[in-house]
């Protein structure tokens, strides 16, 4: 879709004496040296005042909010009401501006989007992507959302003035109408402070598609965490291999009835792979009851004791309690 710019790059081995390799690749930036034209079709007719000749019917808000968008920008180029206005996303629509008969309904225009378009997934999402190709879109092809028939306007309003999803107070309520699982568990008592806009779906996901598992930003859950939790990262002298391995064996990162996002209170989740036999937490957990130098964890929790259970750098920390 772009075109190839090819470099050449002098490589000096000795005196006088260089090597030319020539580099090629695809560069989304060759789209700043042209107008994009996403449908050009040939002998089309195009409305002859552009946005004007649109704007006499559909004069009302939002429609008329795109004027105030980055797309509506004219002394740019690569916008598209630098080429042919509404027309450069909707398509040359010559039947659409001619007035029907009296009971008859008036032509769509070319390239209508929605839930109720005529036209398809792949082609509302390819005008997009004529122009958002590559950067953070680069991995759309092939991604969960792609596979699932969604497109860009299932998500985003070009014609707000400020797009909904690209604000983290108003991003949530967008991604949370499909996913409704996720809509209940941040609405539990611990919970990551997406309802009040302080975090994102985005901080940690990556709609447009990734690399990583369940779309997110980086390669595993561990590297995304530690995005905002570094002091977890480690490396640590005593290592918890729970903790190194994925953070979630223990957390429930869209929310938790437990304290600190814990799938279970403890002592209970530190027993699903820690026997309770000969240290128990309770007065009969399955095993007998405790013996007379256990009796100080009665009713205690792991972590009155073990406080340093993502790892511990102190040379005595091998039990994680320093």
């Amino acid at each position: 879709m772009f075109p190839s710019i090819r470099l050449k790059t002098a490589i000096r081995v000795g005196a006088g004496l260089a090597i030319w390799i020539t580099y090629s690749w695809l560069a989304p930036t060759a789209l700043a040296q042209k107008a994009y034209d996403p449908a050009p079709v040939p002998g089309a007719t195009y409305a002859e005042r552009g946005a004007e000749t649109c704007m006499k019917c559909h004069d009302e808000a939002p429609v008329t909010h795109i004027l105030y968008t980055p797309h509506a920008q004219r002394a740019d180029k690569r916008t598209p009401f630098a080429s042919h206005s509404c027309e450069t996303c909707h398509g040359p629509s010559p039947e659409h501006l001619i007035k029907p008969a009296e009971g008859e309904k008036r032509a769509s225009v070319t390239l209508n989007f929605g839930k109720n378009s005529k036209n398809s997934p792949d082609e509302q999402n390819a005008l997009c992507l004529g122009c958002h190709q590559g950067g953070q879109h680069i991995a759309w092809q092939g991604s969960q959302h792609q596979f699932a028939d969604l497109t860009c306007s299932s998500c985003h309003n070009v014609h707000a003035v400020k797009d909904p999803m690209t604000v983290k107070r108003s991003q949530s309520e967008a991604c949370l109408n499909c996913h409704r699982t996720q809509r209940a568990q941040i609405q539990r008592i611990s919970s990551h402070p997406i309802l009040e806009g302080l975090v994102a779906c985005s901080d940690c996901h990556s709609p447009h598609g990734s690399f990583g598992p369940k779309q997110l930003v980086k390669a595993t859950v561990n590297d995304t965490c530690y995005q905002c939790h570094a002091e977890k990262r480690g490396p640590f002298l005593w290592e918890h291999a729970p903790v190194r391995e994925d953070c979630s064996t223990c957390h429930s990162p869209h929310g938790s009835t437990q304290a600190r996002l814990l799938k279970a209170r403890n002592p209970w989740l530190c027993q699903t792979c820690h026997a309770a036999a000969f240290h128990p937490s309770t007065a009969y957990s399955g095993t007998g009851l405790p013996p007379p130098g256990a009796r100080q964890v009665i009713a205690k929790g792991c972590l009155s004791c073990h406080s340093q259970v993502h790892g511990s750098n102190h040379p005595s920390g091998v039990r994680f309690m320093r």
